[in-house]
């Protein structure tokens, strides 16, 4: 069990990504690897508004009202990206939060982000509009994702300074491959003492070792993006992958999540699966303790 931020959210294992359910996961797919999850012991799923268009969320909720699991996951979602509700206005984060609710089937969000900053919106407006939704009781606690590090430190600071809900938690786009986040917002997120939840955390299932050269993509819709990291850098990483899961006995992917699991302040990387097979290929993260050796092998790997 891990705590989120300052909450009383307690979570175990991976973030479970809800972004392919009801794309490229359909409802009984999505259902399966959702059992199976849980089954292994996953408590914490996320979602988005603009995930399918609200389809992701609809599924969750469906499950969640199917098999009685409302008490025992901590539910994730987010606004502000998708067009049809775009901005952090808190006009739209009321009718986002609302719309939200009637998709998941539930009375609270345990976890509600701001997808993305919004730069038109005033900073302490959209913290107002948060902190009316947690004095509601429609939301538990806050969070934030695709911030800088210097307008996350406005808004905690106005948090702060207005005693209004503030964010708990960081989702950055962070793993071996994209590690940007170690420059300017780790300092930001270790001093404020916020729990990171990091998306991308397998690179668009580059780091699952799903792609090895140009010429096995395959039509997965993110094989052309994950092709980006086909170069001299990122063979030096599959290497360094395939050495330690050989060790290990354990996938590609799970050791990818482990080195994450293994960074100051990650609590839960977030990763998604389409099947049980490749659900399979994640959960041995939660309990793979890397050495510090793996972890320096990776990290000088995918420098």
């Amino acid at each position: 069990m891990a705590k989120i931020g300052n909450t009383d959210l307690d979570v175990r294992g991976i973030n479970l990504g809800g972004n392919v359910f009801g794309w490229t996961a359909d409802e009984q797919q999505s259902f399966a690897v959702l059992d199976a999850y849980t089954a292994a012991g996953g408590n914490f799923i996320d979602s988005a508004d603009l995930y399918s268009g609200g389809g992701s969320e609809t599924i969750i909720g469906d499950w969640l009202a199917r098999r009685g699991r409302r008490d025992d996951v901590v539910i994730a979602t987010k606004t502000g990206m998708w067009e049809q509700r775009k901005g952090l206005s808190a006009a739209n984060i009321a009718a986002a939060a609302e719309d939200s609710l009637r998709r998941l089937r539930v009375d609270h969000i345990d976890l509600y982000y701001a997808h993305i900053d919004d730069p038109e919106t005033p900073i302490e407006e959209t913290l107002r509009a948060f902190d009316a939704l947690v004095r509601a009781g429609k939301v538990r606690h806050i969070a934030a994702s695709n911030y800088s590090a210097e307008r996350l430190s406005e808004a905690l600071s106005i948090s702060d300074r207005e005693g209004l809900a503030k964010f708990a938690a960081l989702q950055p786009h962070y793993n071996l491959v994209e590690r940007d986040y170690e420059r300017d917002l780790a300092p930001t997120v270790e001093r404020e003492g916020l729990t990171v939840l990091p998306y991308f955390a397998l690179a668009k299932g580059f780091l699952a070792g799903k792609y090895r050269s140009k010429d096995n993509l395959g039509d997965s819709p993110r094989a052309a993006r994950a092709s980006s990291y086909l170069d001299e850098r990122g063979e030096r990483v599959l290497s360094a992958l395939d050495e330690i899961a050989a060790s290990h006995g354990v996938p590609v992917a799970a050791v990818s999540l482990a080195w994450l699991f293994a960074q100051p302040t990650v609590t839960a990387p977030i990763a998604s699966a389409r099947s049980v097979e490749q659900l399979n290929d994640l959960l041995p993260a939660a309990d793979l303790a890397l050495t510090a050796e793996e972890v320096d092998a990776l990290t000088a790997a995918s420098r």
